[in-house]
């Protein structure tokens, strides 16, 4: 039984911490309540594609500039992904002048930007999408470009007057005392602005990499989204490394999260370079399961039909978009198939994915029971829907199996209504 109680937002954006309160069976779900994030975030991530490609004299077109998020917003608005709920146009780091300016203040890279970013975020805003934004916590960011210590007041009000609606917080170059602070400081400040700016935290992976608990509660109080784990890369192993770390969850992360205040396993790449038609339908469904931000970091310009299709499912979508917001878990485990569910709208709902963790041989089959796959036996029957293509798989009473067969390193992910 899943039960909400909201407390009223501070329409006056005061600093003061707001909270949605969730009670999800015996566990409270804790997340920051400033209207923004209700559902996990969508858009697009320049970094794990571009990096930090600064030379724009031989390599134009790839290049951390203006014209590349230009280009990227162009494609969203007019492919399909903006009506698909991708909205966030996510600059990343290196758009830095290696300086701030005589007053103090922030200013991008005057060759790679030179109309300012004001201009660029009028321009993503006129095509119906946001603009996000990257810096750092500490004195410099992980690229070595002006950081926000010592100037977060300053740097908040910077990002309202340009008009930014997202800011990625990264977590370099900070003593580990000064740390939580930096976070909590910054989005005192972004709310003192009255701008609705979603607030993306790398706090709980800064407290990981100091080899110290992470306090997800303390991190979803003042932030919209949680970084947990570290950089993704194109490669399967990357993205295997993150499924077993969400798997175990470990400090009941996925417990704290919801409404407001998101687990984030950084960007998606599918449609890159590495993984296989398989595996990108994992990170697909997977992300989609953990109600994790969907940022995916790809080419737009040349991204694969098939690719785009997956980044495009409306069912896949739907689940992760949930208005529960309830993240899934591994529910059982049989052989190498991981079970994960979570509960989802209308009532008595759940989104099933099977994941075969092994690496070769040929598909598995597995058999699980119905009573196993639903949180209550509110209906006799139920429908069994395939995610990816909205094909009615089975009408299945409780005590009935569910079988399905999952490629190595695939999934099937179902959706199951009470019919």
């Amino acid at each position: 039984m899943f039960r909400r109680q909201s407390i009223k937002p501070n329409t006056g954006m005061e600093p003061s911490t707001l909270l949605l309160l969730l009670a999800v069976g015996t566990v409270a779900v804790v997340a920051l309540d400033n209207g923004l994030a209700r559902t996990p975030p969508m858009g697009w991530l320049s970094w794990e594609r571009f990096r930090c490609n600064t030379d724009c004299q031989h390599d134009p077109d790839n290049c951390i500039s203006e014209n590349l998020y230009m280009r990227m917003a162009d494609i969203i608005a007019a492919e399909g992904y903006k009506e698909a709920g991708y909205q966030y146009v996510c600059i990343d780091d290196c758009w830095l002048s290696k300086s701030r300016d005589i007053n103090g203040r922030l200013q991008p890279d005057p060759d790679r930007f030179p109309h300012g970013m004001k201009a660029l975020a009028d321009y993503i805003h006129s095509k119906g999408l946001k603009i996000g934004i990257y810096e750092d916590v500490g004195s410099m960011t992980c690229a070595k470009y002006p950081g926000s210590q010592g100037h977060y007041e300053m740097d908040a009000q910077t990002f309202a007057e340009w008009g930014i609606d997202l800011l990625k917080f990264d977590g370099c170059n900070i003593s580990p005392d000064d740390f939580s602070e930096g976070y909590r400081d910054m989005g005192f400040y972004l709310n003192k602005t009255g701008r609705p700016i979603l607030y993306s935290c790398e706090w709980a992976l800064g407290d990981i990499l100091h080899r110290r608990p992470a306090n997800y509660t303390a991190v979803l109080e003042v932030c919209n989204t949680c970084r947990n784990y570290d950089d993704i890369n194109d490669q399967w192993d990357s993205i295997a490394s993150v499924i077993n770390f969400y798997a175990k969850d470990i400090g009941n992360f996925s417990k704290i999260a919801g409404p407001g205040g998101w687990n984030d396993p950084d960007e998606m790449v599918i449609g890159d370079f590495s993984l296989s038609p398989d595996q990108e339908r994992t990170q697909m469904a997977l992300w989609s399961m953990w109600a994790a931000p969907l940022l995916v970091s790809v080419d737009l310009r040349n991204i694969r039909p098939e690719s785009k299709s997956l980044l495009l499912n409306k069912g896949v979508i739907a689940v992760s978009q949930d208005p529960l917001g309830v993240p899934g878990t591994v529910r059982m485990m049989v052989g190498q198939i991981s079970v994960w569910t979570r509960p989802i709208l209308p009532k008595g709902s759940t989104a099933a994915t099977m994941f075969n963790s092994a690496v070769g041989g040929g598909p598995s089959n597995v058999t699980i029971a119905m009573y196993q796959l639903v949180d209550s036996g509110s209906s006799v029957y139920y429908l069994v829907t395939d995610t990816f293509t909205g094909d009615k798989v089975a009408r299945l009473s409780l005590l009935q199996g569910l079988t399905v067969r999952v490629n190595p390193t695939g999934v099937v992910m179902v959706t199951i209504t009470p019919a």
